[in-house]
């Protein structure tokens, strides 16, 4: 974790472009969904490199200038209020590409963040390579595809040499954000087996020298899900199978982890956190103490949503429908103002986790 002098501070102290770190590279991203547009802030500010975006929506500059004003820090003000992104173009510091090939042919990085779906990205990826340099750092923000299985198909791929295709599995890994990732800390870094340790290091090196608020982790293997959506989706999968029976509502259900597990692992996670639950022995104390209680849980989920499966009906019903029912009732669909108040939340959170770890 860093250890400059303000590492708390979101954002960081106002600067101009010429200050902040990797403006020699030059960073193609593809794909401006949520994740691509909060990568793009994450670019724009803590780093000083040009970005290249592309993606193949024909109201590409609109879309990004309706959601991209709020995920940027107020200290990066536009020059045209009636173009927030107007500034960063006059400056260079942001290309809208109409093709594929544009984006990438002079990217040192190229970060790809479409759809989750196995042949998108490798048809993708199949057209970067055709444009890229083969001195290019390639990056997936993938939610669960790994690096290995997006260039599986280069082996039956007789348009490109050999070289090139050994060279793409060196360099691709997985940079894995949680949502939105121009606030959240983390950023799991998976490579495939194929990928050089250098590769790994770069990308380490690069988020931890852009910005005092992410925490790149490299994780040592590929598994589905990587490790945080693993834990994540685990969670959420017993959350709807607990509405979906009717022991309690949605909204309540997200107030219980607001006023339990989420302060408790905003300060430690759930070793470092259950290692105090045995006093002087620790996790060991502990697993003593309530073990048959955590075992009783878990075999009561193995019979109760240990079959709750995604694409099949859950107790009492299809519990698709009774979650999204309950989430839109007590929700509705995420507006601007929403989406402003969560990220004040989060850069508070994220504030308080820092204070302490400095302490």
């Amino acid at each position: 974790m860093s250890t400059t002098e303000n590492p708390s501070s979101l954002p960081p102290p106002s600067s101009t472009p010429k200050t902040l770190p990797h403006g020699e590279h030059h960073i193609a991203l593809i794909g401006l969904g949520a994740i691509g547009i909060s990568f793009l802030a994450l670019h724009l500010t803590y780093t000083s490199a040009t970005v290249s975006v592309y993606d193949p929506r024909p109201d590409l500059r609109e879309h990004v200038a309706s959601i991209l004003p709020l995920y940027l820090p107020e200290s990066k003000p536009s020059t045209n209020a009636s173009d927030p992104i107007v500034g960063f173009i006059s400056s260079g510091r942001l290309r809208f590409c109409t093709s594929l090939a544009d984006a990438v042919h002079s990217a040192t990085i190229v970060q790809e963040q479409g759809p989750e779906n196995l042949a998108f990205k490798q048809k993708t990826w199949s057209e970067v390579l055709r444009h890229v340099s083969e001195g290019s750092h390639l990056w997936s923000s993938t939610s669960g595809i790994p690096a290995s299985e997006q260039l599986a198909h280069l082996d039956s791929t007789s348009s490109l040499s050999e070289g090139t295709r050994k060279s793409a599995k060196e360099r691709l890994l997985v940079v894995h954000p949680f949502n939105p990732p121009h606030l959240m800390p983390l950023l799991e870094l998976v490579p495939s087996p194929s990928t050089l340790p250098s590769a790994l290091k770069f990308a380490s090196e690069f988020f931890k020298l852009a910005s005092p608020l992410h925490r790149p982790i490299p994780i040592a293997r590929e598994t589905k899900g990587f490790v945080a959506n693993r834990l994540s989706f685990i969670l959420f999968r017993e959350a709807c199978s607990l509405v979906a029976r009717g022991v309690c509502s949605a909204a309540d259900l997200d107030e219980i982890v607001r006023a339990s597990l989420g302060p408790r692992w905003a300060v430690g996670g759930p070793f470092k956190m259950y290692n105090f639950g045995g006093g002087d022995r620790g996790i060991e104390g502990f697993l003593e103490n309530i073990g048959g209680s955590i075992g009783e849980v878990w075999a009561d989920n193995d019979a109760q949503g240990g079959g709750f499966k995604f694409d099949e009906e859950g107790e009492g019903g299809k519990w698709k429908g009774t979650v999204v029912e309950q989430v839109r009732q007590a929700y509705g669909v995420p507006r601007s103002e929403d989406v402003r108040k969560r990220d004040r939340a989060l850069r508070e959170v994220v504030k308080v986790q820092e204070e302490i770890e400095r302490k």
